[in-house]
């Protein structure tokens, strides 16, 4: 059975990745071959004997530039033959990544993941080979394969059979435009503190109602500008 999804990231910390979607659900996905994901060194295709992927900024300034030779050999080399794969920068200058592009990449056959480090790859890997740079947050990290798991997580949940019960994803906040609504558990009481006696009433459509009401409440007062995308 061939894997709904294939996944490979490119880093200079390829274990990063590897050990974080290699736990728990991600796991799981791969385990019953819904995904496959391969982290991979970019300097194994660098092309000197000290493998050597980043060089200093032309025209001056701080850090490392990584370069685009090895870069553009890794992902030639994992190309499949019969349908190009869609090539997604991690970057905090790419597009800011919710819900919405998770699902659009979870329909995706082949997704190669490319991580930035240092002060970023040479322009021309954005110019010529990229087809999408993606941010999570207003904010810059040590490399971006922290950044590639957040991306690959929010995604590969999304893909149908990883979850116990889709309709986990279909709840989830971001799902509808909203925050998700109060989550409660045995036992009804502790501390004092009661479940909310609508949950427990058995009624499904007031139950929904309630937990719509909710989930507007919650989202304008963290998230008000959500509502603002609602119109």
């Amino acid at each position: 059975m061939t894997p709904l999804v294939r996944i490979d990231i490119l880093s200079l910390f390829p274990a990063i990745p590897a050990s974080a979607l290699g736990e728990s659900i991600m796991k799981r996905a791969q385990n019953k071959n819904l995904v496959e994901i391969h982290s991979h060194n970019i300097r194994d295709w660098a092309c000197d004997k000290h493998r050597i992927t980043d060089d200093s900024p032309y025209g001056g300034g701080q850090g490392m530039v990584m370069k685009a030779e090895p870069i553009f050999a890794a992902v030639e080399a994992l190309q499949s033959p019969d349908k190009k794969a869609k090539i997604v920068l991690m970057t905090p200058a790419g597009r800011s990544f919710n819900h919405s592009i998770a699902l659009e990449y979870a329909k995706e056959e082949h997704l190669i993941i490319l991580c930035g480090h240092y002060e970023g790859v040479d322009q021309r890997v954005v110019d010529y080979l990229v087809d999408d740079e993606i941010s999570i947050g207003d904010y810059v990290l040590t490399n971006g394969a922290i950044a590639a798991i957040v991306f690959v997580d929010a995604l590969v949940r999304l893909i149908p059979g990883v979850l116990g019960d889709d309709e986990s994803a279909a709840d989830d906040s971001f799902a509808h435009g909203l925050l998700e609504f109060p989550q409660y558990t045995r036992p009804v009481e502790y501390r004092g503190w009661r479940v909310p006696d609508v949950l427990l009433s058995g009624d499904h459509a007031l139950i929904a109602k309630w937990r719509h009401e909710k989930s507007l409440e919650k989202t304008k007062k963290i998230r008000p500008d959500l509502l603002n995308h609602r119109g």
